[in-house]
């Protein structure tokens, strides 16, 4: 069954609007701009329990929505969030013109926690939601009055980080905070080859190699809401394979063990061998935005040593090509 639909326009890149601002649909009824809009319809899916969409045109005329591409209707196409995110609507806000999303955080927490804390999922963080330059997906980013909860930070930049080493943000607590890292690879040519199989299954990929399991390039990320002994920690991480000698698959993993979330990244890593992350811990939920928000996990975890003082912030690399941490800016 389908729930909650939306249906909203958004800006182009190279129209008279910067493509990020959000598109009212009271403006629509100007000819210029309904020329420099795509459209984007949204479904939740009861089955899944994921939110899919579309990007497409709309013909006023005779009322009828087209999509770019067909709408596949399976668990690896265009999706807002490839974790626990669902039932999700969008606003358009007029006084910081923009468009806003709300969303669904689930539970994975047993049915007997859930009526033991008398309460049951919550509202994510709101995102400020636009078309990408290339057109083909959407972007999507905390909104930013997010900064204004900030007070403490801890920054770190220019670190290496060899092949099975970790490192503590030391005198820095993830139980709430708002950590963003920039990634550089040394060498992309050493990445695992990548089978197109896998295509249709990141999250069982990341399964099959969590970020326990050594590899090329990759894994290499952050360990969340972590135990001092690391015996509980969450790994929110990248691993990079190789189709052919000039272009790579970039997988994105948010591994609290159960369940396992996933998705693909679709960026040009072999031009500027760098990656970003930002991700967002809240107790229990925790959203990360891989390469700008072109990919996007909220997961729920329910740690028993790492919370409060006890929860640690580290960086991993678990691959066997080196890494550099360009920045960190962890704050909270």
């Amino acid at each position: 069954m389908w729930e909650c639909p939306d249906f909203f326009p958004v800006a182009v890149a190279g129209g008279s609007r910067n493509h990020q601002s959000g598109v009212d649909t009271v403006e629509l009824h100007d000819r210029v701009v309904a020329k420099e809009v795509k459209y984007v319809l949204k479904v939740s899916l009861e089955l899944t329990r994921y939110d899919y969409y579309t990007i497409g045109t709309y013909d006023h005329d005779k009322e009828r929505y087209t999509p770019d591409h067909a709408f596949l209707d399976n668990d690896y196409d265009l999706r807002y969030d490839y974790g626990d995110f669902y039932a999700s609507k969008s606003f358009f806000d007029p006084t910081k013109k923009r468009r806003v999303l709300w969303g669904w955080a689930n539970e994975s927490d047993t049915v007997t926690n859930d009526h033991h804390k008398g309460w049951a999922g919550i509202q994510a963080i709101p995102r400020k939601i636009f078309l990408s330059r290339s057109g083909r997906q959407l972007i999507q980013w905390p909104v930013e009055e997010v900064k204004s909860l900030r007070s403490k930070h801890v920054n770190v930049s220019n670190k290496a980080v060899k092949g099975g080493e970790y490192f503590e943000i030391t005198g820095f607590k993830s139980v709430q905070s708002d950590v963003e890292a920039a990634f550089a690879i040394r060498d992309l040519d050493k990445a695992e080859k990548f089978d197109l199989a896998w295509r249709t299954d990141a999250q069982g990929l990341c399964k099959k190699f969590n970020s326990h399991v050594k590899g090329c390039v990759g894994p290499f990320g952050l360990w969340l809401l972590a135990s001092n002994d690391l015996e509980e920690r969450t790994a929110v991480f990248f691993r990079v394979f190789k189709t052919n000698d000039t272009n790579y698959v970039i997988l994105m993993c948010n591994d609290p063990t159960r369940p396992t979330f996933a998705g693909f990244v679709n960026v040009d890593i072999a031009k500027t061998k760098k990656i970003a992350l930002r991700t967002l811990i809240d107790h229990s939920v925790v959203e990360s935005f891989g390469a700008g928000g072109k990919t996007c996990i909220l997961t729920r975890v329910y740690p028993r040593k790492a919370i409060g003082d006890d929860a640690h912030l580290f960086v991993f690399n678990n691959g066997e090509s080196d890494i550099k941490v360009t920045n960190l800016h962890a704050r909270r």
